[in-house]
């Protein structure tokens, strides 16, 4: 076989990952895990189409700066000062305590303490870009788990850069001492604080002057040299291209063309990351991975389970978290990361683990990553088999007074389930509220409300609730899983009462109405009323007229939208626009007027609805009933043409065509 160039061999990369992914999205499994498959088959220890992985890993590495500046780019800053909490606590107990688990378990295992303690260190990374992507497919990300296992893996992402800083300290590098140490962590700080502030200035300052040229094409370059300038300024100063990269993303995260930027650099980043694992993928060594099978079971089984059972032990008894969502983010998070093959890398390269240490990482790590789609499958099932009734509070474990009937259960004490409870109070309806977060619990009985602690899930708990002498069941929770859940037990215990449930997604109504609710409330399209209201009121529809059309829509619209295709509106629908149209009539000046808008029934006789009087410079919107009218009023009416004939009838003027509402 004639030697090939590099770029024929990125060429057959770029392909042969292009195949992979297609395969693997038709199994349902994750991008990552195809570039890494794909690279062991293509590299020298498969199929040998590549035989220098080298030259393609020398290029591939860019888009690991591509993707930190990108990470840095996108952080959500709001989002981290809301899930602080969870970010910092839940991460940092889970990330310390899964590295120092670890680094236990291969110290006894006869791996030298430096050892250990890297693969400690990659073990406690799990996959962001997998993750993130599965949980939005499902849409799970605003779901309790769902926020839980972002807030972690945003501090793990954080990790990356002290990680990668310290990797100096353990090759030796730097001498283990406190003089060393502190100078190397002040030096690398000080880079840090320097890169930072030089980028916040530069950079948005350079943005806004490319902007004003107007030039894509200018900005793309920018956008581009901005990536690389960050890293190379960073190696300069002795850190890594990665640290820069993220540095420099960071700095630009507030500024106004942070979306533009990110527009630009996200099509490469995607190649040149997969370039990247595929390269990663041309380092596995089948033959060395069957000598250690041993090693690789154990790495899947132990990594597996000790990551999940951390996460578990931390969020439900550190943290307080319920055992339902402590579960679901264990199975979550229970695989190897991204990232863990940069730190290996880097890791290798300063002779801190063996070739053979890090084939068994590799390998296990590719089947970390394989069966996460297949646990996160089976995580709510086996989290709803796992999950005990839940202990009630001494105050809230009684049941709901069998004299209390026809009542209303809120499930979930969220913001709208405090919005209704408040509504239910001042309306002195009964009502009880069913949470299972112990913070909520603890507000809600403070308020004085009767709140039960525990799963609604379970048959217990609602009946507790009395669900079987209900009235109403709101469901308002973000999980849509336990959603559907609670519907058909309550439908199973109470065949008659009335639920209604709140659901993020138009897509899932169809189902929720299926397992048996009755009215279903979906975000989206109640948003897109709004946005309709807002839009009439702005071309002068009447207040009548939009409450007409949104029940028209409501009633239509929710049966149209729960199907795929885009339908045209109803006739009813759109009579409602099409037969409202503004029209100006003026009172002749010769018709003497002494009568009231009630006294002339114009609405009864002639349909049309008198929205606005102008009378000289004064206007008058919305004129009551007893307004008198005056000659050379000028009336805004909303109303079919006939109806509009027929008020300058009684007005005494006939035949005048209808001048532009515009016009005035």
């Amino acid at each position: 076989m004639p030697q090939v160039t590099e770029l024929v061999e990125l060429l057959i990369v770029i392909l042969s990952a292009v195949a992979g992914v297609l395969l693997f999205e038709r199994m349902r499994l994750p991008g990552i895990a195809a570039f890494l498959v794909i690279g062991t088959l293509i590299g020298p220890h498969g199929f040998a189409l590549i035989t220098t992985p080298e030259r393609v890993q020398a290029f591939a590495e860019f888009g690991v700066i591509f993707l930190l500046f990108e990470i840095g780019l996108e952080l959500p800053l709001q989002e981290l000062r809301r899930l602080w909490k969870t970010a910092l606590l839940a991460g940092f107990l889970q990330v310390g305590l899964t590295t120092a688990c670890a680094t236990g378990i291969a110290w006894q295992l006869g791996l030298s303490a430096v050892q250990a303690l890297v693969m400690g260190g990659l073990i406690a990374m799990s996959s962001t870009a997998l993750i993130v992507n599965i949980l939005s497919k499902r849409r799970e990300l605003h779901t309790p788990h769902g926020q839980c296992a972002v807030g972690i893996l945003l501090f793990q992402d954080l990790c990356i850069v002290p990680m990668l800083a310290m990797m100096p300290v353990l090759a030796g590098d730097v001498e283990l001492a406190v003089l060393p140490i502190a100078t190397l962590i002040g030096k690398t700080l000080a880079g840090l604080v320097g890169i930072y502030i030089a980028t916040r200035i530069v950079f948005p300052w350079l943005l806004n002057h490319v902007a004003q040229l107007r030039s894509l094409e200018i900005f793309s370059l920018v956008a581009f040299a901005l990536v690389l300038g960050s890293s190379v300024g960073a190696a300069q100063l002795g850190l890594t291209l990665a640290i820069g990269a993220f540095i420099g993303g960071l700095a630009l995260n507030a500024s106004p063309y942070a979306h533009q930027v990110l527009a630009e650099i996200f099509p490469l980043r995607g190649v040149l990351l997969g370039v990247f694992f595929t390269a990663v993928g041309m380092l596995l060594d089948p033959s060395i991975a069957l000598q250690e099978w041993r090693g690789v079971l154990f790495y899947i089984g132990a990594v597996t389970a000790l990551k999940a059972l951390v996460v578990l032990l931390t969020l439900r008894y550190l943290l307080g978290r319920t055992l339902r969502t402590a579960l679901l983010v264990a199975f979550t998070l229970a695989q190897t990361g991204e990232f863990s093959f940069v730190l290996a890398a880097v890791a290798q390269d300063a002779g801190l683990i063996d070739t053979h240490l890090r084939q068994i990482f590799i390998a296990g790590s590719i089947f970390t990553l394989l069966v996460t789609p297949f646990l996160l499958q089976i995580a709510p099932w086996l989290a709803n088999r796992l999950t005990q009734d839940a202990v009630q509070d001494a105050e809230t474990s009684k049941a709901a007074d069998e004299i209390l009937h026809d009542h209303a259960i809120v499930i979930g004490f969220g913001l709208i389930g405090r919005s209704l409870v408040r509504v239910l109070q001042a309306s002195q309806i009964p009502h009880v509220v069913i949470e299972s977060n112990p913070h909520l619990v603890r507000q809600a009985q403070e308020a004085g409300i009767h709140v039960f602690y525990g799963d609604a899930t379970r048959t217990s708990i609602m009946k507790l609730a009395g669900v079987d002498r209900a009235k109403i069941v709101t469901i308002a929770i973000s999980d849509s899983l336990a959603m559907r859940r609670c519907i058909a037990m309550a439908k199973t215990l109470a065949p008659n009462v009335e639920i209604v449930a709140r659901t993020h997604y138009i897509t899932e109504i169809e189902e929720l109405y299926a397992r048996g609710a009755n009215v279903v409330v979906a975000e989206e399209f109640e948003a897109a009323i709004d946005i309709f209201g807002v839009v009439l009121r702005s071309f002068g529809v009447s207040h009548p007229t939009i409450a007409q059309f949104t029940e028209e829509m409501r009633g239509e619209g929710y049966q149209a939208l729960r199907t795929p295709s885009v339908a045209p509106l109803g006739d009813a629908l759109a009579e409602v626009l099409q037969s409202t149209t503004p029209a100006w009539v003026e009172v002749p000046d010769h018709t003497p007027l002494s009568r009231s808008i009630e006294d002339l029934e114009i609405r009864k006789r002639t349909g049309a609805t008198i929205i606005a009087v102008m009378r000289k410079q004064a206007t008058f919107p919305n004129p009551a009933p007893d307004f008198v009218l005056a000659p050379k009023d000028r009336l805004l009416v909303l109303a079919p043409p006939e109806s509009v004939q027929k008020l300058r009838v009684i007005l005494g003027k006939r035949g005048d065509t209808d001048s532009n509402p515009d016009a005035a």
